[in-house]
Protein backbone atom coordinates (compact mmCIF):
# COMPACT_ATOMS: atom_id res chain seq x y z
CA UNK A 1 0.00 0.00 0.00
CA UNK A 2 1.51 3.56 -1.13
CA UNK A 3 1.33 6.29 1.52
CA UNK A 4 -2.69 7.37 -0.12
CA UNK A 5 -4.03 3.56 0.90
CA UNK A 6 -2.55 3.73 4.03
CA UNK A 7 -4.51 7.10 5.02
CA UNK A 8 -7.62 5.68 4.01
CA UNK A 9 -6.84 2.00 5.81
CA UNK A 10 -5.81 4.10 9.56
CA UNK A 11 -9.29 6.32 8.86
CA UNK A 12 -11.90 3.47 7.99
CA UNK A 13 -9.76 1.53 10.70
CA UNK A 14 -10.06 4.28 13.78
CA UNK A 15 -13.85 5.01 12.61
CA UNK A 16 -14.36 1.26 12.75
CA UNK A 17 -13.31 1.27 15.70
CA UNK A 18 -14.99 3.76 17.17
CA UNK A 19 -18.32 2.93 15.70
CA UNK A 20 -18.26 -0.84 16.70
CA UNK A 21 -17.44 0.68 20.36
CA UNK A 22 -20.57 2.62 20.22
CA UNK A 23 -22.65 -0.05 19.47
CA UNK A 24 -21.18 -2.51 21.70
CA UNK A 25 -21.78 -0.02 24.62
CA UNK A 26 -25.35 0.00 23.50
CA UNK A 27 -26.41 -3.04 23.39
CA UNK A 28 -23.93 -3.87 26.45
CA UNK A 29 -26.25 -1.37 28.43
CA UNK A 30 -29.48 -2.98 27.06
CA UNK A 31 -28.57 -6.47 28.00
CA UNK A 32 -27.19 -5.03 31.55
CA UNK A 33 -30.54 -3.35 32.36
CA UNK A 34 -32.65 -6.42 31.24
CA UNK A 35 -30.65 -8.98 32.91
CA UNK A 36 -28.85 -7.56 35.77
CA UNK A 37 -30.35 -4.19 37.44
CA UNK A 38 -33.00 -6.42 39.31
CA UNK A 39 -30.17 -8.10 40.98
CA UNK A 40 -28.12 -5.32 41.52
CA UNK A 41 -31.63 -3.02 43.29
CA UNK A 42 -31.66 -6.31 45.67
CA UNK A 43 -28.43 -5.88 46.48
CA UNK A 44 -27.47 -9.84 45.11
CA UNK A 45 -24.61 -8.60 43.15
CA UNK A 46 -21.88 -6.43 44.46
CA UNK A 47 -20.09 -4.07 42.42
CA UNK A 48 -17.11 -6.13 41.19
CA UNK A 49 -19.25 -9.04 40.35
CA UNK A 50 -21.19 -6.62 38.57
CA UNK A 51 -18.04 -5.48 36.31
CA UNK A 52 -16.98 -8.65 35.65
CA UNK A 53 -20.66 -9.91 34.29
CA UNK A 54 -20.66 -6.61 32.03
CA UNK A 55 -17.34 -7.61 30.47
CA UNK A 56 -18.21 -10.82 30.12
CA UNK A 57 -21.26 -9.63 27.69
CA UNK A 58 -18.40 -7.94 25.20
CA UNK A 59 -18.11 -10.89 23.22
CA UNK A 60 -21.19 -11.50 22.70
CA UNK A 61 -22.53 -7.57 21.78
CA UNK A 62 -19.34 -7.51 19.30
CA UNK A 63 -20.87 -10.70 17.70
CA UNK A 64 -23.60 -8.42 16.31
CA UNK A 65 -21.73 -5.22 16.52
CA UNK A 66 -18.97 -5.43 14.63
CA UNK A 67 -20.49 -6.14 11.07
CA UNK A 68 -22.83 -2.32 11.32
CA UNK A 69 -19.67 -0.89 13.33
CA UNK A 70 -17.67 -1.59 10.38
CA UNK A 71 -20.18 -0.15 7.72
CA UNK A 72 -20.81 3.15 10.06
CA UNK A 73 -17.07 3.45 9.92
CA UNK A 74 -16.78 2.80 6.27
CA UNK A 75 -20.42 5.38 5.37
CA UNK A 76 -18.92 8.05 7.77
CA UNK A 77 -14.80 8.53 5.95
CA UNK A 78 -16.54 7.90 2.17
CA UNK A 79 -19.27 10.17 3.18
CA UNK A 80 -16.59 12.81 4.24
CA UNK A 81 -13.97 12.25 1.49
CA UNK A 82 -16.72 12.66 -1.11
CA UNK A 83 -18.63 15.56 0.33
CA UNK A 84 -15.12 17.56 0.82
CA UNK A 85 -14.19 16.34 -3.01
CA UNK A 86 -11.35 14.33 -2.06
CA UNK A 87 -12.57 11.26 -3.82
CA UNK A 88 -13.21 13.03 -7.06
CA UNK A 89 -9.43 14.52 -6.59
CA UNK A 90 -8.54 11.32 -6.57
CA UNK A 91 -10.57 10.08 -9.63
CA UNK A 92 -9.40 12.63 -11.61
CA UNK A 93 -5.58 11.91 -10.98
CA UNK A 94 -6.45 8.29 -12.52
CA UNK A 95 -6.92 6.39 -9.51
CA UNK A 96 -10.02 3.75 -10.30
CA UNK A 97 -12.48 2.85 -7.05
CA UNK A 98 -11.22 -0.29 -7.19
CA UNK A 99 -7.78 1.37 -5.97
CA UNK A 100 -9.55 3.56 -3.63
CA UNK A 101 -11.69 0.38 -1.86
CA UNK A 102 -8.63 -2.28 -1.88
CA UNK A 103 -7.36 -1.49 1.72
CA UNK A 104 -11.17 -0.75 2.72
CA UNK A 105 -11.93 -4.47 2.02
CA UNK A 106 -8.53 -5.60 3.52
CA UNK A 107 -9.95 -4.06 6.61
CA UNK A 108 -12.83 -5.86 5.83
CA UNK A 109 -11.01 -9.39 5.88
CA UNK A 110 -9.45 -8.94 8.98
CA UNK A 111 -12.45 -8.14 10.38
CA UNK A 112 -14.58 -11.48 8.95
CA UNK A 113 -11.27 -13.18 10.59
CA UNK A 114 -11.97 -12.03 13.73
CA UNK A 115 -15.60 -12.62 13.24
CA UNK A 116 -15.23 -16.11 13.07
CA UNK A 117 -12.90 -15.88 16.08
CA UNK A 118 -15.39 -14.49 18.56
CA UNK A 119 -18.28 -16.00 16.97
CA UNK A 120 -16.61 -19.78 17.41
CA UNK A 121 -14.61 -19.52 20.68
CA UNK A 122 -14.93 -16.08 22.36
CA UNK A 123 -18.74 -15.65 22.67
CA UNK A 124 -19.65 -19.05 23.39
CA UNK A 125 -17.05 -19.11 26.01
CA UNK A 126 -18.13 -15.19 27.40
CA UNK A 127 -21.66 -16.75 27.26
CA UNK A 128 -21.79 -19.68 29.50
CA UNK A 129 -18.55 -18.00 32.39
CA UNK A 130 -22.02 -15.08 32.26
CA UNK A 131 -24.26 -17.56 32.89
CA UNK A 132 -22.65 -19.43 35.55
CA UNK A 133 -21.38 -16.72 37.63
CA UNK A 134 -24.41 -14.86 37.58
CA UNK A 135 -26.03 -18.14 38.55
CA UNK A 136 -23.64 -18.08 41.31
CA UNK A 137 -23.68 -14.63 42.38
CA UNK A 138 -27.31 -15.33 43.23
CA UNK A 139 -27.49 -18.33 44.89
CA UNK A 140 -24.93 -16.77 47.33
CA UNK A 141 -27.55 -14.88 49.01
CA UNK A 142 -31.26 -16.22 47.86
CA UNK A 143 -32.74 -14.25 50.29
CA UNK A 144 -31.70 -11.03 49.20
CA UNK A 145 -34.83 -11.04 46.84
CA UNK A 146 -37.22 -10.96 49.83
CA UNK A 147 -37.94 -7.44 49.94
CA UNK A 148 -40.53 -6.56 53.12
CA UNK A 149 -43.69 -5.12 52.01
CA UNK A 150 -43.06 -5.93 48.21
CA UNK A 151 -45.37 -8.14 46.11
CA UNK A 152 -42.56 -10.73 45.01
CA UNK A 153 -43.90 -12.51 41.75
CA UNK A 154 -40.59 -14.23 41.13
CA UNK A 155 -41.94 -17.59 41.48
CA UNK A 156 -44.07 -18.73 38.79
CA UNK A 157 -47.90 -19.51 39.89
CA UNK A 158 -47.07 -17.47 43.39
CA UNK A 159 -46.92 -14.36 44.80
CA UNK A 160 -45.61 -13.24 48.47
CA UNK A 161 -45.77 -10.70 50.53
CA UNK A 162 -44.03 -9.73 53.54
CA UNK A 163 -44.63 -6.93 56.33
CA UNK A 164 -41.26 -7.25 58.60
CA UNK A 165 -38.07 -9.03 57.61
CA UNK A 166 -34.88 -9.54 60.07
CA UNK A 167 -32.12 -11.26 59.02
CA UNK A 168 -33.96 -15.05 58.25
CA UNK A 169 -36.93 -14.30 60.21
CA UNK A 170 -40.33 -12.89 58.65
CA UNK A 171 -43.44 -11.24 60.18
CA UNK A 172 -46.72 -10.62 58.32
CA UNK A 173 -46.72 -13.06 55.43
CA UNK A 174 -48.91 -13.68 52.49
CA UNK A 175 -48.85 -16.08 50.42
CA UNK A 176 -51.18 -16.82 47.44
CA UNK A 177 -51.45 -20.14 44.92
CA UNK A 178 -52.54 -19.05 40.98
CA UNK A 179 -53.88 -21.14 38.46
CA UNK A 180 -52.91 -21.24 35.36
CA UNK A 181 -55.19 -18.32 34.47
CA UNK A 182 -53.48 -16.04 36.75
CA UNK A 183 -56.44 -16.82 40.08
CA UNK A 184 -56.07 -17.52 43.11
CA UNK A 185 -56.64 -21.24 44.46
CA UNK A 186 -55.16 -21.01 47.98
CA UNK A 187 -54.35 -18.06 50.47
CA UNK A 188 -52.26 -18.28 53.21
CA UNK A 189 -51.37 -15.88 55.98
CA UNK A 190 -48.99 -16.43 58.61
CA UNK A 191 -48.24 -14.53 61.83
CA UNK A 192 -44.19 -15.23 61.55
CA UNK A 193 -42.05 -17.51 60.25
CA UNK A 194 -38.49 -17.81 58.65
CA UNK A 195 -36.68 -18.86 55.37
CA UNK A 196 -34.20 -21.72 55.02
CA UNK A 197 -32.03 -22.71 52.00
CA UNK A 198 -31.45 -26.57 50.89
CA UNK A 199 -28.28 -26.80 49.03
CA UNK A 200 -28.76 -30.14 47.69
CA UNK A 201 -32.30 -29.43 46.38
CA UNK A 202 -31.62 -25.76 45.24
CA UNK A 203 -34.86 -25.20 47.17
CA UNK A 204 -36.08 -22.14 49.37
CA UNK A 205 -37.92 -23.47 52.63
CA UNK A 206 -40.51 -21.44 54.27
CA UNK A 207 -40.94 -22.57 58.00
CA UNK A 208 -44.29 -20.54 58.94
CA UNK A 209 -46.13 -20.11 62.72
CA UNK A 210 -49.36 -19.33 63.66
CA UNK A 211 -50.86 -19.23 60.00
CA UNK A 212 -54.69 -19.73 58.46
CA UNK A 213 -55.17 -21.47 55.03
CA UNK A 214 -58.09 -20.69 52.94
CA UNK A 215 -58.85 -22.72 49.72
CA UNK A 216 -60.98 -21.17 47.05
CA UNK A 217 -63.39 -23.30 44.88
CA UNK A 218 -60.94 -24.62 42.00
CA UNK A 219 -64.41 -23.89 39.36
CA UNK A 220 -64.98 -20.87 40.42
CA UNK A 221 -62.03 -19.35 42.22
CA UNK A 222 -63.71 -15.58 42.00
CA UNK A 223 -66.85 -16.55 43.40
CA UNK A 224 -67.28 -14.79 47.08
CA UNK A 225 -70.83 -15.67 47.15
CA UNK A 226 -70.47 -18.50 49.88
CA UNK A 227 -67.74 -18.32 52.42
CA UNK A 228 -65.01 -20.97 52.28
CA UNK A 229 -63.55 -22.55 55.14
CA UNK A 230 -60.88 -21.84 56.54
CA UNK A 231 -57.99 -24.15 58.03
CA UNK A 232 -55.60 -23.02 60.77
CA UNK A 233 -52.32 -24.47 62.04
CA UNK A 234 -49.57 -24.08 64.25
CA UNK A 235 -46.71 -24.68 61.85
CA UNK A 236 -45.89 -25.99 58.40
CA UNK A 237 -43.43 -25.19 56.19
CA UNK A 238 -43.61 -24.79 51.99
CA UNK A 239 -41.03 -25.47 49.62
CA UNK A 240 -40.40 -23.08 46.80
CA UNK A 241 -38.43 -24.60 44.15
CA UNK A 242 -35.95 -21.68 43.18
CA UNK A 243 -35.49 -23.16 39.36
CA UNK A 244 -38.81 -20.78 38.87
CA UNK A 245 -36.24 -17.99 40.03
CA UNK A 246 -33.10 -18.54 38.20
CA UNK A 247 -34.43 -20.23 35.03
CA UNK A 248 -33.37 -17.82 33.07
CA UNK A 249 -29.87 -18.39 34.53
CA UNK A 250 -30.03 -21.85 34.70
CA UNK A 251 -27.11 -23.50 31.73
CA UNK A 252 -28.73 -25.12 29.48
CA UNK A 253 -26.14 -24.88 26.93
CA UNK A 254 -27.86 -23.64 23.90
CA UNK A 255 -26.26 -24.14 20.05
CA UNK A 256 -24.97 -20.95 19.84
CA UNK A 257 -22.63 -21.10 22.72
CA UNK A 258 -21.41 -24.34 21.29
CA UNK A 259 -17.19 -23.67 20.53
CA UNK A 260 -15.99 -24.86 17.41
CA UNK A 261 -14.61 -28.22 19.25
CA UNK A 262 -17.86 -29.17 20.65
CA UNK A 263 -19.94 -27.93 17.40
CA UNK A 264 -17.92 -30.84 15.79
CA UNK A 265 -18.29 -33.72 18.61
CA UNK A 266 -22.56 -32.82 18.38
CA UNK A 267 -22.53 -33.12 14.58
CA UNK A 268 -20.63 -36.66 15.21
CA UNK A 269 -22.84 -37.40 17.76
CA UNK A 270 -26.27 -36.71 15.43
CA UNK A 271 -24.46 -38.60 12.63
CA UNK A 272 -24.86 -41.33 14.61
CA UNK A 273 -27.20 -44.19 13.05
CA UNK A 274 -30.98 -44.05 14.84
CA UNK A 275 -34.21 -45.91 14.95
CA UNK A 276 -36.01 -45.07 11.67
CA UNK A 277 -38.90 -43.90 14.30
CA UNK A 278 -36.39 -41.38 15.58
CA UNK A 279 -34.93 -40.52 12.06
CA UNK A 280 -37.52 -37.75 11.49
CA UNK A 281 -36.24 -35.72 14.98
CA UNK A 282 -32.72 -36.31 14.22
CA UNK A 283 -32.70 -34.58 10.82
CA UNK A 284 -34.36 -31.46 12.18
CA UNK A 285 -31.83 -31.64 15.15
CA UNK A 286 -28.92 -32.02 12.49
CA UNK A 287 -30.33 -28.79 10.52
CA UNK A 288 -30.72 -27.19 13.49
CA UNK A 289 -26.87 -27.36 13.99
CA UNK A 290 -25.85 -26.82 10.77
CA UNK A 291 -28.18 -23.28 10.50
CA UNK A 292 -26.10 -22.10 14.14
CA UNK A 293 -22.81 -23.02 12.14
CA UNK A 294 -24.17 -21.21 8.68
CA UNK A 295 -25.34 -18.64 10.96
CA UNK A 296 -21.79 -17.98 12.72
CA UNK A 297 -19.86 -18.06 9.59
CA UNK A 298 -22.23 -15.51 7.57
CA UNK A 299 -22.64 -13.20 11.11
CA UNK A 300 -18.41 -13.03 10.37
CA UNK A 301 -18.53 -12.69 6.70
CA UNK A 302 -21.51 -9.77 6.77
CA UNK A 303 -18.75 -7.63 7.91
CA UNK A 304 -17.28 -8.12 4.00
CA UNK A 305 -20.68 -7.86 2.58
CA UNK A 306 -21.53 -4.68 4.85
CA UNK A 307 -18.16 -3.14 3.90
CA UNK A 308 -18.47 -3.20 0.13
CA UNK A 309 -22.01 -2.15 0.18
CA UNK A 310 -20.71 0.65 2.14
CA UNK A 311 -18.13 2.20 -0.39
CA UNK A 312 -20.15 2.98 -3.09
CA UNK A 313 -23.28 4.25 -0.98
CA UNK A 314 -20.87 6.29 0.94
CA UNK A 315 -19.61 7.83 -2.33
CA UNK A 316 -23.16 8.17 -3.70
CA UNK A 317 -24.74 9.48 -0.34
CA UNK A 318 -21.93 12.23 -0.30
CA UNK A 319 -22.86 13.15 3.84
CA UNK A 320 -20.61 14.03 6.27
CA UNK A 321 -23.16 14.48 8.47
CA UNK A 322 -22.73 11.49 11.30
CA UNK A 323 -26.45 11.44 12.18
CA UNK A 324 -27.60 10.76 8.53
CA UNK A 325 -24.71 7.50 8.08
CA UNK A 326 -25.69 6.04 11.01
CA UNK A 327 -29.32 6.50 9.92
CA UNK A 328 -28.05 4.80 6.85
CA UNK A 329 -26.26 2.03 8.56
CA UNK A 330 -29.03 0.80 11.02
CA UNK A 331 -31.56 0.79 8.21
CA UNK A 332 -29.19 -1.84 6.17
CA UNK A 333 -28.69 -3.90 9.28
CA UNK A 334 -32.09 -3.97 9.97
CA UNK A 335 -32.95 -5.29 6.89
CA UNK A 336 -30.52 -7.59 6.77
CA UNK A 337 -31.20 -9.14 10.13
CA UNK A 338 -34.69 -9.03 9.53
CA UNK A 339 -34.09 -11.54 6.43
CA UNK A 340 -32.09 -13.57 8.70
CA UNK A 341 -34.77 -14.47 11.24
CA UNK A 342 -37.19 -15.12 8.52
CA UNK A 343 -34.87 -17.60 7.49
CA UNK A 344 -34.10 -19.26 10.87
CA UNK A 345 -38.42 -19.71 11.00
CA UNK A 346 -37.61 -22.33 8.23
CA UNK A 347 -35.91 -24.64 10.93
CA UNK A 348 -38.16 -27.16 10.89
CA UNK A 349 -38.64 -27.60 7.23
CA UNK A 350 -35.07 -29.33 6.46
CA UNK A 351 -36.09 -30.21 3.00
CA UNK A 352 -35.73 -26.76 1.73
CA UNK A 353 -32.55 -26.38 3.31
CA UNK A 354 -32.43 -23.20 5.42
CA UNK A 355 -28.41 -23.81 6.53
CA UNK A 356 -27.96 -22.77 3.20
CA UNK A 357 -30.37 -20.29 2.75
CA UNK A 358 -28.80 -18.20 5.60
CA UNK A 359 -26.48 -16.91 2.87
CA UNK A 360 -29.21 -15.50 1.44
CA UNK A 361 -28.99 -11.99 2.88
CA UNK A 362 -25.17 -11.79 1.79
CA UNK A 363 -25.48 -12.32 -1.39
CA UNK A 364 -28.17 -10.18 -1.63
CA UNK A 365 -25.89 -7.52 0.19
CA UNK A 366 -22.98 -8.46 -2.00
CA UNK A 367 -25.05 -8.12 -5.51
CA UNK A 368 -26.42 -4.89 -4.61
CA UNK A 369 -22.92 -4.05 -3.43
CA UNK A 370 -21.19 -5.15 -6.93
CA UNK A 371 -24.17 -3.37 -8.51
CA UNK A 372 -23.60 0.12 -7.07
CA UNK A 373 -19.89 -0.69 -7.50
CA UNK A 374 -20.21 -0.49 -11.28
CA UNK A 375 -22.33 2.17 -11.20
CA UNK A 376 -20.23 4.01 -9.54
CA UNK A 377 -17.03 3.73 -11.43
CA UNK A 378 -18.72 4.17 -14.69
CA UNK A 379 -19.75 7.78 -13.08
Amino acid sequence: MNLLQRHIFKSVLFSCLAAVGLFAFVLMVGNAVRDLLGYVVAGQLKPEMFAELVLLLLPFVISYALPIGVLTGVLLVLGRMSAEHEVTAMRAAGLSLPWLARPILLLAALGVLAGVVINFQCMPWARVTYHVELGNAVRLNPLSFIVPRTFIRDFPGKVLYVGEKNGQGVKDFWLWELDRQGRVKNFIRAASGSFDFDEKTGDLILNLNHLQVEARDPKKPEDFTEPRPSLSSERTSVRLPLEGLFGRNTIHRKLQWYTYPELIAEWRRLAQPVAPADQHQRELDRMKLQMVVQDKFTTAFAVFSFALIGVPLGIRVSRRETSANLGLALALAMGYYFLTVEVGWLDRHPELRPDLLMWLPNLIFLGVGLWLFWRVDRQ
